[in-house]
C-alpha cells in the first residue's frame, strides 16, 4: 500500500476481497497475515501483531502493549480490512450474512493423533477434561483452513484504494444506520470508557461490516487444524488453549464459538488471547458474548481495549490538512510531531476548517504528495488495535463519515500506472460494457477487474497481464 507501516491488509475491490501489503515497519509478524485470502467473500477479521512497536506521535513516544489485540496471523504482516462488502452488497435484512457454507471436517489420522497429544498438554495447563471433551466432540480437521492460510492473494493497495473501500457508499450508509440504531449503547460506552462512539463504530465497520461478516468457521476446529499443520503451530496452539479457557468460563458453547478461518471472533474480531484480556460483559447477563446478534458486549470490549491502550477522550484521531507553498517536506513523517501552535505557525491548516491538534503529518498521495494527514496520539492508539497505518487512517476516516463529514478533499493524484481514479472507473465501465464484468466501477482494481482485463486480453490475442494501463484504457475507448 505504499505505506511505511508494514503489514498485511485485507482489501476489497470490485466486491472481492484480497490481500494487500504494506512495507514492514518495526513490528515482528507471525509470518504474514491478514485477512483471509478472498476472505470467503470477507469472512471476517484476522490477527494482529502480539509484538507491538514504538513510535512517536505529537512529540510523545509511545510503546505499544506487549500483548496487542491479536497475535498476527498470516503471511507477512498484520492488519485487516474486514473491508469487504457482503455478497449481494449490504442490503436486505442488514443482519448476519454467512459468506459461504461453513467448512466441513474430514477424517485425518494425523490430526487425531495431534489432538490426543494436545489433550495432555491442555490438561497440564488446567483445562478440565469435561471442557476438552465438549470442545472436541464435534471438532475436526478443516482442509479449507489450510488452503486459505497457504493461498492468500496479495495486491499492493494505495491509501486511496483503501479509503475507497473503508468508506464506500455501502459501508457509510449501513454504518450510519447502525450508528443510529445502537446510538444509546455507543453513547453509554463513550461515557464509561471515554472512547468516542464513532471510533468504536468505525472499528466495527471495518472488522465485520457492522456485524454482517462475523465468520462461521468453528473456532476449535480452525485453531486445532492450524496448530496441527505446524507452520505457526506454537502461536495457534496458544490461541486454542485460550479458546478452551473461554469455553471453560461458560461465555459461549463450543457449537456457537465461530469466527474467521484464523480464529478471530465476533463483531470486532478478537482472537482468543485478546478476548481473555479485554472482553467485557456490558449487558450484565454474566457472559462476555461478542458473537450475539446484539453487538453490545463486542463494542464494549473494543472500547475497553482502546481505553486501556491509552485513548485520550476529546482528542481527534487526526485530520486532513493543507500545507502552504514551499512547505519543508523534511518535516513530514511519523515520529516528527509538533504542537498545534507550531504547525499553525508554519502555515498548516485543517482542510475542513477548525482547530489543529498536535501530532505528525504524513503525505498520503499516490506520488507522495497530497492529501496530507495530521495524526495524533489517538491514531497511535488505533495502531495498537491493528498495527497498520492504512487501517488506522481508515478507521479515523470512516468515523468522520459516520458523523456526516465528507470524503477526503484533496486529490490523490495518478497511481503508479499513471491512472487517476476516474481513469480506473472508466476502464471498469468500458470492460463491463464490452461483456467483461468487473463487478464494480468503484475505481479499485481487485481480483474481478484483473480477471476481466485478462479475459479481454485473451479474447483479442494480446499478452495476458491482468494489469490496468493507460494503453489499455485508450484501446477500449
Amino acid at each position: 500500500m505504499g505505506s511505511e507501516n508494514g503489514q498485511r491488509l485485507l482489501i476489497v475491490g470490485d466486491g472481492n476481497c484480497s490481500i494487500g501489503t504494506e512495507k514492514p515497519r518495526s513490528v515482528q509478524t507471525e509470518g504474514g497475515l491478514n485477512e483471509q485470502s478472498e476472505r470467503s467473500k470477507c469472512a471476517t477479521g484476522l490477527l494482529r501483531s502480539d509484538h507491538g512497536s514504538s513510535f512517536t506521535e505529537g512529540g510523545n513516544k509511545m510503546n505499544s502493549l506487549t500483548l496487542s489485540r491479536r497475535g498476527l496471523l498470516s503471511l507477512g504482516g498484520a492488519a485487516i480490512l474486514s473491508a469487504c462488502l457482503p455478497s449481494g452488497r449490504a442490503s436486505g435484512g442488514r443482519g448476519y450474512v454467512p459468506s459461504d457454507p461453513a467448512p466441513v471436517p474430514v477424517p485425518n489420522a494425523g490430526w487425531d493423533a495431534w489432538v490426543d497429544g494436545f489433550m495432555s498438554r491442555a490438561s497440564a495447563k488446567g483445562i478440565p477434561q469435561g471442557t476438552l471433551d465438549a470442545a472436541f466432540r464435534a471438532a475436526g480437521f478443516l482442509p479449507e483452513v489450510i488452503e486459505k492460510d497457504r493461498n492468500q492473494t496479495e495486491f499492493n493497495r494505495t491509501l486511496e484504494d483503501y479509503l475507497n473501500i473503508a468508506a464506500s457508499d455501502e459501508r457509510v450508509s449501513l454504518g450510519r444506520e447502525k450508528f443510529a440504531q445502537f446510538g444509546k449503547v455507543l453513547a453509554a460506552l463513550e461515557s464509561r470508557y471515554g472512547v468516542e462512539r464513532q471510533v468504536v463504530a468505525a472499528i466495527w465497520g471495518l472488522e465485520s461490516f457492522f456485524g454482517t461478516r462475523r465468520g462461521n468457521v468453528p473456532v476449535v476446529s480452525a485453531l486445532s487444524t492450524l496448530a496441527y499443520e505446524g507452520r505457526r503451530g506454537e502461536f495457534f496452539e496458544g490461541q486454542l488453549v485460550a479458546a478452551l479457557k473461554i469455553l471453560q468460563s461458560g461465555d459461549i458453547s463450543p457449537g456457537a464459538m465461530t469466527g474467521s478461518w484464523a480464529g478471530a471472533m465476533g463483531h470486532t474480531q478478537f482472537i482468543p488471547t485478546s478476548y481473555l484480556a479485554y472482553a467485557v460483559d456490558f449487558t450484565g447477563d454474566g457472559r462476555r458474548d461478542i458473537w450475539s446478534e446484539d453487538p453490545s458486549d463486542a463494542l464494549a470490549s473494543t472500547a475497553s481495549y482502546l481505553a486501556r491502550s491509552g485513548w485520550t477522550s476529546g482528542l481527534p484521531w487526526g485530520m486532513e490538512v493543507t500545507l502552504p507553498s514551499g512547505f519543508d517536506a523534511g518535516l513530514l513523517g511519523r515520529g516528527k510531531g509538533k504542537s498545534a501552535n507550531d504547525w499553525a505557525s508554519l502555515g498548516v491548516r485543517a482542510a475542513g476548517g477548525g482547530s489543529l491538534a498536535g501530532g505528525s503529518i504524513i503525505a498520503g498521495g499516490n506520488s507522495g504528495g497530497a492529501p496530507y494527514f495530521l495524526l495524533t496520539q489517538n491514531f497511535a492508539t488505533i495502531l495498537r488495535y491493528n498495527n497498520a497505518q492504512n487501517y488506522a487512517i481508515g478507521v479515523g476516516h470512516l468515523s468522520d463519515r459516520l458523523l456526516g463529514r465528507g470524503a477526503v478533499r484533496a486529490s490523490f493524484g495518478p497511481d503508479a500506472a499513471g491512472m487517476t481514479k476516474a481513469d480506473r472507473q472508466d476502464l471498469q465501465r468500458m470492460l463491463t460494457a464490452k461483456g467483461f464484468d468487473t463487478g464494480s466501477t468503484d475505481g479499485v482494481i481487485g481480483a474481478k477487474t484483473r480477471a476481466a482485463i485478462s479475459a479481454y486480453e485473451a479474447s483479442f490475442g494480446l499478452p495476458i497481464t491482468g494489469e490496468p494501463t493507460l494503453m489499455l484504457l485508450q484501446r477500449l475507448r
